[in-house]
């Protein structure tokens, strides 16, 4: 049987290869796009599930809370007590308990020296929680040695090439101080569906004496720098332990100087390991995470590109229906039934959508590297190695098969011979209208995808052209070693002499970085010194800050070198300080008394309020002041005219002063850009499958308007032999078709507005959606529809009137 529904279908084919061929390519693509989009769907799911107790792994975040119980910090590290603490008061619930801290530092191997980020300093029981595997070594006992190393095979092979790592020392420098640590370890490399990539594991060791040593660690809550996990005992509830995390809080933290308990102004919280990829997007976090909203958007793209082409096939399938009348008919004469009619036309369809993934599956292969490429996702489909692709696509074909086919099958199985044989039998309108609501769907969908890829453009224009209240162009960001910041005003005088450095300065924070330092604050209001209920982080900078980011001082002054007491006294807010306290103005404030952590003093200024996070944030209180010590970063402002020769001379003068270290920059506007890559993404993926989109949405109008064309043939030559023109012939074949596109226009916009107002919700700062943007949708859709038909249209209307009466 099913031999023979294969001959109907390639005798079909050869009557109508166009309508086909138009079928199959269309079926084609959209399969070709949902199974690149599954393939990402699919590894953005997989995050961390390697792992063989991942069920258990749980995260520990930490959160601080205004006195009305808002969040106003969430951090994905903890301080380092509080890993060894949860274990010893938790006996029974928690297996263990690791903390790793992540650090940027230098590498020396012989000659070759290499800035590595990937560096992380470990508890030894790290291999007791994640199930990364050690080639060679001992895991129980590789990060109990003090200067213990281990290394991931690639970095094996990067430093030592083909010979044995293992005993091998490496000199590895943190800012100025530099130990030999050898190599007890090989493991393989951190799968790429991990929520954070790794490269080296050194000893804890280090870092407990960097601290004062283990005492010291175990009294230092302020230190959050600490990636802490956790492996509950079997069957441990993790909301259960949550719940009894305040009262741990209270135990080892005592209360603030007002008399309030620790737990009320920081808790800490669990993570699921799994959850962390997709749902954690917390103030800071070892590498940015994805996003389950763009896994949603991603996937409902892929269910719209494959509806489209599903309603091609019905479209095409059920306009060409009265060629196949006549075969209908006779069948049902010589005793076929509905049912057996039914199996013949979804058989046909099954074939044409095996025959359709056969060439997605080309398509596919030819571009998952580009696409893995462009997702930063090491993406592929290996059949040999996970059957489970084998059954997500045969599930594929028999899904796409019953949605294309169902209805084609049943419409043309319901033909009734008697009409059909007497060439009586006509479509109902209720198929036309259900044709025409196919073709509505069909561009309401390109419609708003096209809008979506314009709001995204507009929104990154905006983010990237907005004001952010400094000159952010031309500043070039150096790591602050102690050998500048011990020489910083000498090596300040020698940069600025070159003419292509106008000004430096340093911070411990930059703008385009997060704002995650802060401390208790208390300020002079109506008289007296209260306690600030809001958090306001705190950036220490030097004298010349302000200057070299052109930032404007809108009350007061600026920090000056020839006033000593600026370095111990004085401080500079942003204008949401100034608010955020009570003051009425920014005059009100100069001179107020000011306390901060344990500096007291007097408010000097006060900045107009600029960008320093991204525009996802709304602007944070902020205070300024000149501290001692604790500055990570130079700002170098150098002149565009002389770029390049600049950073050579700043190169120079880097490896003078670092020669065992490699000079590193980045441009603050740089930076900026960077944090909005992944909407860039959206952006991107958004206009790539409207493309597509519109693409499929075309070949089903081609098909359409070539068959409506072919049935009024003789309609069109009695029309010309009356006189009319081939612009009116041409627009009333072509009228019908674009008053489709613009109830799809119409039913578009609501959808359109409602989903792109959702996504602008995810910026503090956004661009408000211009009629333009749904003009521009529709003119777009409307031309792209009239060139198709037009095209059908014209070439019937060429037709010379003898010919048209000659077509049976």
């Amino acid at each position: 049987m099913l031999f023979n529904y294969l001959k109907i279908f390639i005798r079909n084919l050869k009557k109508n290869p166009v309508y086909i061929l138009i079928n199959i390519l269309g079926l084609s693509v959209g399969m070709a796009a949902s199974i690149l989009i599954f393939i990402f769907v699919q590894h953005e799911l997989s995050y961390d599930n390697y792992h063989q107790h991942g069920d258990r792994i749980f995260r520990v975040s930490r959160a601080w809370f205004n006195p009305n119980g808002e969040a106003n910090l969430h951090l994905g590290h903890a301080a380092p007590p509080f890993g060894p603490l949860l274990k010893s008061d938790f006996q029974g619930k928690i297996e263990e308990a690791v903390r790793l801290m992540n650090v940027k530092l230098v590498v020396k191997e012989g000659d070759d020296v290499f800035e590595e980020s990937k560096f992380f300093f470990s508890d030894p029981e790290v291999f007791k929680v994640f199930s990364w595997k050690l080639v060679e070594g001992d895991p129980s006992t590789a990060l109990t040695f003090p200067d213990g190393l281990v290394l991931t095979q690639s970095m094996a092979k990067k430093y030592f090439g083909d010979q044995s790592a293992m005993g091998e020392y490496m000199e590895v420098k943190i800012g100025s101080a530099s130990m030999d640590m050898q190599v007890r370890g090989i493991m393989e490399d951190v799968p790429d569906n991990s929520h954070f990539q790794l490269d080296f594991l050194a000893s804890m060791e280090p870092v407990v004496e960097f601290y004062g040593g283990y005492e010291a660690v175990m009294k230092n809550f302020g230190s959050n720098s600490f990636s802490t996990y956790l492996l509950l005992e079997e069957g441990i509830d993790a909301e259960d332990l949550e719940a009894e995390l305040p009262a741990f809080i209270d135990r080892h933290i005592p209360p603030s100087a007002q008399g309030f308990s620790a737990s009320m102004g920081t808790k800490l919280f669990l993570w699921p390991l799994r959850d962390i990829h997709l749902y954690s997007n917390l103030d800071s976090e070892i590498e940015p995470n994805g996003s389950i909203e763009y896994v949603y958007i991603y996937s409902a793209i892929a269910v719209f590109i494959l509806l489209i082409a599903c309603i091609n096939f019905m479209n095409l399938a059920t306009a060409r229906s009265a060629k196949r009348a006549m075969e209908v008919g006779l069948r049902k004469v010589l005793g076929a039934d509905r049912p057996l009619l039914v199996k013949q036309f979804m058989s046909e369809t099954i074939f044409m959508t095996f025959i359709a993934l056969l060439l997605a599956l080309v398509m596919v292969a030819l571009s998952i590297n580009s696409f893995g490429d462009f997702t930063n996702k090491q993406l592929e489909i290996n059949f040999l190695d996970s059957p489970y692709y084998i059954l997500a696509l045969l599930f594929l074909v028999i899904a796409v098969g019953l949605i294309s086919g169902s209805y084609p099958s049943l419409f043309l199985s319901g033909f009734q011979p008697v009409k059909v044989l007497k060439g009586t039998y006509k479509i109902g309108s209720i198929h036309e209208k259900l044709r025409s609501f196919l073709v509505i769907g069909q561009f309401a969908i390109s419609i708003v995808l096209i809008v979506a890829v314009l709001v995204v453009i507009q929104q990154l224009d905006f983010m990237k052209d907005k004001d952010l209240g400094f000159e952010k162009e031309e500043i070039v960001v150096l790591p602050a070693y102690v050998e500048f910041t011990d020489n910083y005003e000498m090596l300040r005088e020698r940069l600025i002499s070159n003419s292509g450095v106008s000004e430096v300065s340093l911070g411990s924070r930059l703008p385009s970085g997060r704002l995650l330092d802060a401390q208790g604050a208390q300020a002079e209001v109506r008289g007296e010194l209260s306690p600030i209920d809001v958090r306001i982080a705190d950036i220490h900078v030097s004298h010349s800050f302000f200057k070299t980011f052109e930032m404007k001082i809108v009350a007061g002054r600026d920090f000056d070198y020839n006033m000593a007491s600026d370095s111990t006294e004085a401080f500079i807010l942003n204008q949401s300080a100034v608010r955020a306290i009570g003051w009425e103005n920014e005059e009100e404030a100069i001179d107020k008394q000011f306390l901060y952590g344990n500096r007291r003093g007097y408010v000097v200024g006060i900045v107009k309020d600029f960008h320093f996070e991204s525009l996802h944030q709304p602007i944070s209180p902020m205070v300024f002041l000149i501290p001692q010590d604790r500055f990570n970063e130079v700002a170098i402002k150098i002149r565009s005219e002389s770029k390049e020769e600049t950073l050579e001379f700043l190169k120079a003068e880097w490896q003078a002063m670092k020669p065992d270290f490699p000079f590193n920059y980045y441009f603050v506007a740089d930076r900026f850009n960077q944090q909005y890559e992944a909407e860039e993404k959206v952006g991107t993926v958004f206009g790539f499958f409207a493309g597509l989109a519109i693409l499929i949405s075309v070949l089903g109008l081609f098909g359409l308007s070539a068959y409506a064309t072919e049935r009024r043939v003789k309609e069109i030559g009695i029309r010309k032999v009356m006189g009319a023109s081939i612009w009116g012939i041409v627009s009333l074949l072509g009228r019908d078709f674009l008053k489709l596109v613009l109830i799809g226009f119409i039913l578009a916009i609501p959808l359109a507005y409602f989903g792109m107002n959702s996504w602008l919700a995810n910026f503090a700062y956004k661009i408000s959606i211009s009629w333009s943007v749904f003009f521009f949708a529709g003119l777009v859709a409307t031309i792209i529809a009239a060139v198709t038909v037009s095209s059908q249209s014209i070439r019937a209307a060429m037709i010379n009137p003898v010919d048209a009466f000659k077509v049976e």
